[in-house]
């Protein structure tokens, strides 16, 4: 058996994780940069980061193939799945514990370029970064 904090403990050893600043960089930094919010619907509602987009953690592996920039690019869903692959992708969570998992099985479905985001909203709060 596993304790929650010892799953959690073994993806973040499994992934890259990122600060708030690192996220915020990227965001005014890199037009590619996909922010992935994987708390839950009413939780987003409350408060998010402008540009991010909402798969709850519990269907994010079944939703992913919705987000936009695989609608967008008018490919195949699967060379558009490959492309959205490419793109740096953060995810975040209300403290980052939801989004390490999401950053461990995005991997493990090929993502390349995943990156967990350290202390989640809260961190993002903390600091005084803005929110929608």
């Amino acid at each position: 058996m596993k304790t929650s904090q010892q799953l959690i403990a073994e993806a973040k050893a499994a992934i890259n994780e990122v600060s708030i600043a690192d996220l915020s960089s990227a965001l005014k930094t890199d037009s590619e940069t996909v922010l992935i919010d994987v708390r839950e619907p009413a939780e987003f509602t409350q408060q998010h980061i402008a540009g991010a987009v909402n798969y709850p953690r519990g269907v994010l592996e079944m939703n992913i193939h919705n987000h936009p920039k695989v609608a967008a690019s008018g490919c195949a869903q699967d060379m558009a799945l490959a492309q959205l692959a490419q793109s740096p992708l953060y995810l975040i969570c209300r403290s980052g514990a939801r989004s390490a998992l999401a950053a461990e099985a995005l991997q493990r479905m090929g993502f390349t370029q995943v990156y967990s985001v350290a202390g989640g909203i809260q961190a993002w709060l903390d600091a005084g970064l803005t929110v929608k």
